[in-house]
């Protein structure tokens, strides 16, 4: 039985994740920093809810050791907590503005890589996928075709950008445990205002696909629903 482990999987695309891996036959545990969404839905989807915030360090190494004393490993880990952050203007931006969203998009997923990375080398095949956001890729923001050019949203698009980075020196780093990005594409969820074009069905399609491949599978991609990503 494969167990997975998703942030932020109270709504939106973590949770859309957590019910189709749920569907494959995963066990899956609900992380969530609202405890009463994060506990509605692991029950209205058979999982199971652990608190966590990925912003502070007790809480992420107490969900590490809430899992280990009940599951004792993790097969999957499926960093996708996140925040877009202020939409303020560019010349309004303050250094604290920048810290808040980084704290979750990028330093989140160090912590709570480092506090799971023993339970994930338990597992005899362990997976890392980070969701980070086609609004990272150089080449599709400088696409004047693709949407991700059209928006001016600096600390999201830089954070997503060092996340896929991150990606990449990972999955060079940790020997045995692949390590991939997914771009959901452009996904009406809360995060956007549910502006976006696709369902979360869509959205989560390239997360679901790097989840449940086989032994084998690359590693250090950037992959969407239509396939890898140029991000440079």
């Amino acid at each position: 039985m494969t167990i997975t482990f998703i942030t932020g999987a109270n709504k939106g695309l973590g949770r859309e994740t957590a019910r189709r891996l749920t569907e494959l036959g995963h066990t899956v545990l609900i992380g969530a920093r609202d405890q009463k969404r994060g506990e509605e839905a692991a029950a209205a989807l058979g999982a199971r809810f652990v608190p966590i915030d990925v912003t502070d360090d007790e809480s992420v190494a107490a969900a590490a050791a809430d899992v280990l004393g009940h599951e004792g490993r993790i097969d999957v880990l499926i960093n996708n907590a996140g925040v877009h952050g202020t939409a303020a203007d560019p010349a309004d931006l303050v250094g604290e503005d920048a810290l808040a969203v980084f704290q979750t998009n990028v330093v989140g997923v160090v912590r709570t890589t480092n506090a799971f990375l023993p339970l994930l080398r338990r597992s005899d095949d362990p997976v890392i996928v980070n969701v980070s956001s086609g609004m990272g890729s150089l080449a599709l923001t400088h696409d004047p075709e693709r949407p991700e050019s059209k928006v001016v949203v600096p600390l999201y698009t830089a954070s997503k950008a060092a996340l896929t980075m991150l990606t990449t020196q990972y999955a060079k780093g940790l020997a045995g445990i692949r390590v991939n990005a997914a771009d959901p594409g452009y996904t009406a969820t809360d995060l956007n205002g549910h502006s976006g074009f696709q369902t979360v069905t869509e959205g989560t399609d390239a997360i679901v696909a790097l989840a449940t491949e086989g032994p084998g599978a690359g590693t250090g991609r950037f992959v969407s629903r239509e396939g890898e990503v140029a991000w440079s």
